[in-house]
């Protein structure tokens, strides 16, 4: 896959808890991303934060939150993108999305992996 100059970057906000069926939702949307034949996708797992609800999930020595943030990232071209948004409207029923422009300086893999 080649990917260079402007792309869109998606980046979609949920909890770690979230899930879609019987797996964790982030890993739902990167098999979903990957199946789509997006470029690719990356999960970071926060370590403090809050969205809608305004709950602080943090971790803490003493705080055992089981639901920390997470983000997922993904970039592709704009039409890849777009047309991947309504696959998130089935799988995302609560977070945050967002998207803006990025400027895909090197995208380059080796051998392909399974």
């Amino acid at each position: 896959m080649k990917l260079e100059g402007t792309g869109k970057l998606l980046r979609i906000f949920i909890g770690e808890s979230d899930r879609h069926g019987a797996q964790p939702l982030y890993t739902a949307i990167v098999e979903r991303a990957r199946a789509e034949g997006l470029g690719g996708a990356t999960v970071f797992k926060g370590i403090e934060g809050y969205g809608a609800h305004s709950v602080v999930h943090a971790a803490r020595v003493f705080d055992l939150s089981t639901d920390l943030p997470v983000l997922i990232e993904l970039v592709d071209s704009e039409e890849r993108i777009r047309a991947f948004i309504p696959i998130l409207d089935e799988l995302v029923h609560e977070g945050m999305i967002t998207m803006e422009t990025v400027e895909v300086i090197r995208y380059k893999s080796g051998s392909p992996r399974a």
